[in-house]
């Protein structure tokens, strides 16, 4: 088959389709990934065809306040809805569609008669088992956190109206609200496979037919590629070091936080690793830091001690996988759930708020996940718990499933 894998958002929402999609191609289909402009490297270098779509995720300063938030995201899907039919105006036979892009890729569907799977990163349909992950807010009980859980999807077809809108005229289909949309797709019992361990959120009880969660989609790394030189040589020059990095968070705050992450480190006697990323992570600290830019989770973290983390759901993953337990620093959107779903696992303390993080703060909690066992004999368990699932197996099983039926 032809498959488009489409996904939107920062560096952790589309990593992973790298490695299923590469799942896929090994399987014999042909693979592309649609994202936007700055993923073509990440994609090519999976060995995937990319197609690009409009729209810009890079950090644009920090955007405060519920309502500028729905703004942004509002603006972003309506210019990403501009360009989205073009991305398989070359032929496709299914579509791959993640949470993002799935409220625009079931008009296309619609329109071009493409069948279309949901692969999700995060659980997004109501339960009472937890609130919607996207707020971040604890458990309102069963009730409470289906009402919240309907919100929360409420709002999202608000988000994509625009873009949605625009793309059914630009279709020549008629009229639909998002919202009517998403209840046709729920009638429907739309599949959608959700790419996260049931060691940290098993599926709903009240969940509809359709919905699964199958295991995690890793991002891809070449069989050759190797750690750099200097952090090969920073690793073998005394114990595990722990890792300190906010991904995609942070942006700009770079200088406050490494000197607040070395003074942790300092009082927590260990060595450690500063991760760039957004925020420009950075410090002047002596032989025992260590500083560098992206380099793979599967190769860097079986190797530490611990990781300092925002709790993204990719990051999260990916420690538990390597079975060292983490520290984290939830920033916003579905961060704090998964810090909740961390210490719950036993394999985190519990989370440090990222508003009021202080380097004393950090090196007590530091110190708890490196030297209290019980932390690091989770992780290992839920690491074990991991390599039985198959995440990118179980999708193409699923696909085939529609090359039979289809």
């Amino acid at each position: 088959m032809r498959i488009l894998i489409a996904a939107a958002g920062s560096r952790g929402d589309v990593a992973p389709y790298t490695g299923l999609g590469a799942a896929l191609r090994a399987a014999g289909h042909e693979v592309a990934l649609a994202a936007t402009a700055g993923f073509g490297p990440l994609v090519r270098a999976s060995g995937l065809e990319f197609r690009a779509l409009p729209g810009d995720t890079r950090p644009r300063g920090e955007v405060t306040g519920r309502r500028e938030l729905m703004r942004t995201a509002a603006a972003f899907l309506t210019e990403l809805g501009r360009g989205f039919a073009d991305a398989v105006a070359e032929g496709t036979d299914l579509l791959l569609l993640s949470a993002t892009t799935a409220p625009l890729g079931w008009h296309l569907a619609e329109a071009t008669g493409t069948p279309a799977l949901g692969v999700y990163l995060q659980p997004t349909a109501p339960t009472g088992e937890f609130p919607p992950v996207v707020t971040g807010a604890r458990s309102l009980g069963r009730a409470g956190n289906r009402a919240a859980g309907r919100f929360a999807l409420r709002m999202a077809d608000r988000i994509s109206e625009p873009g949605a809108a625009g793309l059914r005229e630009r279709l020549g289909l008629p009229p639909l609200a998002a919202s009517a949309m998403r209840r046709r797709m729920e009638r429907e019992h739309w599949p959608v496979l959700h790419g996260y361990s049931t060691a940290l959120a098993p599926a709903p009880s009240d969940w509809r037919p359709g919905l699964e969660v199958v295991g995690n989609w890793w991002p891809h790394v070449a069989p050759a590629e190797r750690l750099p030189a200097p952090l090969e040589e920073f690793l073998a020059a005394g114990p595990p070091p722990v890792l300190i990095g906010f991904g995609s968070m942070a942006s700009g705050e770079g200088e406050r936080l490494g000197e607040l992450a070395v003074r942790a480190l300092r009082r927590a006697g260990l060595r450690g690793i500063l991760q760039r990323g957004a925020a420009g992570l950075a410090a002047d600290a002596g032989p025992d830091v260590l500083t560098v830019g992206d380099v793979p989770h599967a190769l860097l973290f079986p190797r530490l001690a611990a990781v300092v983390h925002h709790a993204g759901a990719g990051t999260s993953a990916a420690a538990l996988r390597a079975g060292v337990p983490a520290v984290t620093v939830p920033v916003t959107a579905d961060q704090p759930f998964w810090a909740r779903r961390l210490a719950a696992a036993g394999a985190a303390p519990a989370p440090l708020p990222f508003g009021s993080l202080t380097a004393e703060g950090l090196a007590g909690a530091l110190d708890r996940a490196v030297r209290h066992e019980p932390y690091a004999r989770a992780a290992r368990a839920a690491a074990r718990h991991m390599r039985a699932e198959d995440g990118a197996g179980r999708v193409l099983r699923a696909v085939e499933g529609l090359v039979r039926t289809g």
